[in-house]
C-alpha cells in the first residue's frame, strides 16, 4: 500500500484514547481519519484534537470516510461493528475479549475469513519481549503446571456505578470473560489449546454494591492438549492485596509473571536468572503490528489473529458452562 494507512477508530472513551494516542505518534505510517462513539460528544472531542470527523453510528463513519483500518475498543456486549468493516474489506482489530458471544464472535471470524480481511484481537501482551523469550525456551521444555490470574478489589462507587457495564454478568461477561482474558490467552499461547475445563464461581462476598451481578472470584481447572494442567484465577474481592501473576513450571524452566507489564523472572538450574522488565508502551508495539500488517498486506507480525482471539473467548466462556452446570465441559 502506498501512503499512509487511514485509520478509525470505535469507541474512543479512556482505554480507546491508548490506541488513539499510540497511532497519533505514528504520524510516518497512520492517518487518523475518523472516530465513533454513541455517547455524545465524544468522537467530536477526539476529532477537534486529531482531526478527523466525528461520528455516532460506525456504518455511517463506514460509509463515509475511507479507510483502510479500524481499531473496535467497545464493551463486550458491544460488538457487531465488525461485519460492517468486514462488508466493506476494511482491516479491524479488536479489544480484548473479542465479544461477549461465542457464536457471533465464530461468526465474524468466519466472515472475515471467507471474504480475506484481516482480522486482530488486541492481546497486547503476546509482543512483549520477556514473553517472547520465554516461549522460545519452553518450545522444548513445554509447561506441565501453569497457574496465573488478576486480583483486584471491590467495585466502586461513583466510578462503577450501577450503570457501568463492568458490574453487570450480561454486558461483561464477568471474571473470566473480561478480567483476566489476558492471563487465560497468555495460558494458551504457553500451553496450546485446552482440552477438558472444569470451574467453580464464589459469591455473596460483595454485598454493598447495587446492580453487581458478576462473581465476586473464579477458578478455573484445566487440561490442555500438550498434557499441562493450568489453573486460573480471577477475583476483585481484595482490598487489602492484588496484582496480576503468571507461573509456568516446566522440567528444566521456571517463568514467573508478575504486574500488568509482566516483567519476567525465568529459571534454570545452575544458571543465573534472566530478569526481563516488561514494556510500558505496549499498546504502541501492538498498535504499529497491527499498522504494518495493513500497510504492507503481511500479518507475520501479528501475534494474535481475530480467530485466535475467538479460541481464548471459547476456553472463558467454557469455563462459565462448566460453573452454571457443575460439569466438566470437553472442547476437544
Amino acid at each position: 500500500m502506498a501512503g499512509r494507512v487511514r485509520v478509525g477508530f470505535i469507541g474512543v472513551g479512556g482505554h480507546g484514547m491508548q490506541h488513539v494516542n499510540a497511532c497519533a505518534k505514528m504520524a510516518d505510517e497512520a492517518e487518523i481519519v475518523a472516530f465513533c462513539d454513541p455517547k455524545e460528544g465524544v468522537a467530536q472531542s477526539r476529532a477537534d484534537e486529531f482531526r478527523g470527523k466525528a461520528f455516532l453510528s460506525s456504518d455511517e463513519m463506514y460509509d463515509a470516510v475511507d479507510m483502510d483500518a479500524v481499531i473496535i475498543v467497545v464493551p463486550p456486549y458491544a460488538h457487531g461493528s465488525e461485519f460492517g468493516a468486514i462488508e466493506r474489506g476494511i482491516a479491524f482489530m479488536v479489544e480484548k475479549p473479542v465479544d461477549l458471544d461465542l457464536e457471533r464472535a465464530e461468526k465474524i471470524a468466519k466472515a472475515a475469513a471467507d471474504k480475506g480481511v484481516l482480522g486482530v484481537a488486541a492481546y497486547m501482551n503476546r509482543y512483549r519481549r520477556g514473553v517472547n523469550e520465554a516461549k522460545s525456551m519452553l518450545a522444548h521444555d513445554p509447561p506441565a503446571l501453569a497457574m496465573g490470574g488478576w486480583i483486584g478489589g471491590s467495585p466502586g462507587l461513583p466510578k462503577e456505578g450501577p450503570g457501568h457495564w463492568w458490574i453487570h454478568k450480561d454486558q461483561s461477561g464477568g471474571q473470566m470473560v473480561e478480567q483476566a482474558t489476558h492471563t487465560v490467552d497468555l495460558a494458551r499461547f504457553f500451553c496450546g489449546e485446552p482440552v477438558e475445563v472444569a470451574a467453580f464461581a464464589a459469591t455473596g462476598f460483595n454485598t454493598t454494591h447495587p446492580a453487581y451481578t458478576i462473581e465476586d472470584a473464579v477458578m478455573i481447572a484445566a487440561k490442555f492438549d500438550s498434557g499441562a494442567l493450568v489453573n486460573l484465577y480471577s477475583s476483585c474481592a481484595s482490598n487489602a492485596a492484588g496484582g496480576v501473576d503468571l507461573n509456568l513450571f516446566a522440567k528444566h524452566t521456571c517463568v514467573k509473571f508478575s504486574g500488568w507489564n509482566h516483567d519476567v523472572t525465568i529459571l534454570r538450574p545452575g544458571k543465573e536468572p534472566i530478569e526481563i522488565a516488561g514494556e510500558g508502551e505496549i499498546f504502541a508495539l501492538e498498535d504499529r503490528a497491527f499498522i504494518e500488517a495493513v500497510k504492507t498486506g503481511d500479518p507475520s507480525g501479528i501475534m494474535s489473529t481475530y480467530a485466535d482471539g475467538v479460541e481464548t473467548l471459547r476456553l472463558t466462556t467454557a469455563g462459565d458452562r462448566a460453573i452454571a452446570t457443575g460439569q466438566v465441559q470437553k472442547l476437544r
